[in-house]
């Protein structure tokens, strides 16, 4: 089994600017590839920005905030994913990037999504968030199982879940049974959910707990990349409404680090400062812990349960074959987004 170095990315894009966001991230790629990382994880949908605005004001004022989000969303063929799979493969390295997806089959439709580019700059895997958490909801469509799949990698079989799905136990499960080794979670960089002056939602202290539980019962290394919010993303949100400011200020913010296969940390914590976070794993030690808890193998009772996990693409229109003597229609969407490229 392989020991391998990796990174994650606890970093903030270039707020709502797809082409500087996406400059920023080849940087990131090669400034880990040349730390020596095999494997480096950005966060949620950190392609061009996480929609933050949807907590902190009423959505009849944020229409064009969702028209410009749109707009610096990407295609998962499109040409920006082109540029950070040659990255990759130029780079030799695993990346782990989110994303706003755009379609084709609507313009006004985006997905929360993450893809897993290999070394030779090939999506082994495309996931869209099955379930966007609250006022997500207000950006986001729901995504589907066709991208709950772990990829055979040279890093080890690799998962990725996006934020709320690390609270899912049937999600994790999914990933546990694949033979999951390295986990891949991903964060925004602060997550707000009352008002001023309210309890609010401790979010570094929720993936702390997540992080933890989740290596401990897959006997998995857990990457967490979660964003950071700078200056710059600060007061373009703060200037939104006139609590805004209050709120962000209020809100506990997100934090990344890397656990191993007991539920412990195994690198420092980023969390007030943006980087890159790296530490060297060694995937013998997925091993040992399994003797006392594999719960995808000998700790578990397939003959009581059992987990069904529909993995078909859910999309908006499927094209059933015709008969050549009828007219052909002028649509293309054959060629629409692949999920099952792994």
């Amino acid at each position: 089994m392989p020991r391998i170095k990796v990174a994650a990315a606890h970093i903030a894009p270039i707020f709502l600017e797809l082409g500087a966001t996406i400059e920023k991230t080849c940087s990131i790629i090669s400034e880990a590839a040349g730390h020596g990382a095999h494997l480096v994880a950005f966060p949620e949908t950190y392609i061009p920005a996480f929609p933050l605005w949807s907590a902190l004001r009423s959505p009849i004022y944020n229409h064009e905030l969702f028209c410009r989000l749109v707009a610096n969303s990407i295609l998962v063929n499109g040409p920006e994913m082109d540029q950070l799979c040659e990255t990759a493969r130029k780079k030799q390295i695993l990346v782990s990037v989110g994303f706003n997806e755009a379609t084709r089959n609507s313009v006004g439709c985006i997905y929360n999504s993450n893809v897993l580019i290999g070394e030779n700059g090939a999506i082994l895997n495309h996931h869209r968030k099955i379930v966007p958490t609250f006022y997500e909801k207000l950006s986001w469509s729901p995504g589907d199982g066709a991208g709950l799949r772990v990829c055979d990698t040279n890093c080890g079989r690799v998962g990725v879940l996006i934020c709320g799905e690390n609270t899912n136990p049937l999600a994790r499960y999914t990933m546990m049974a694949e033979g999951e080794q390295v986990h891949i979670s991903t964060y925004p960089p602060v997550w707000p959910s009352h008002g001023p002056g309210k309890r609010t939602y401790d979010l570094a202290h929720a993936i702390r707990l997540r992080a933890g539980a989740h290596s401990f019962e897959a006997k998995a290394f857990n990457i967490v990349s979660s964003g950071f919010m700078d200056n710059a993303m600060f007061d373009f949100l703060a200037e939104l409404d006139s609590n805004a400011g209050k709120i962000l200020e209020a809100s506990p913010r997100s934090v990344s680090l890397i656990t191993g296969p007991s539920g412990t940390p195994v690198s420092e914590e980023r969390c007030d400062e943006e980087g890159i976070l790296y530490a060297e794993l060694d995937l013998s030690e997925c091993v040992e812990p399994k003797q006392f808890h594999d719960v995808s193998g000998g700790y578990n009772r397939f003959d009581i349960f059992q987990l069904t996990v529909n993995r078909t693409p859910n999309r908006p229109i499927r094209l059933a074959s015709i008969s050549e003597r009828e007219p052909q229609p002028e649509i293309n969407v054959a060629n629409e987004e692949s999920t099952d490229s792994a």
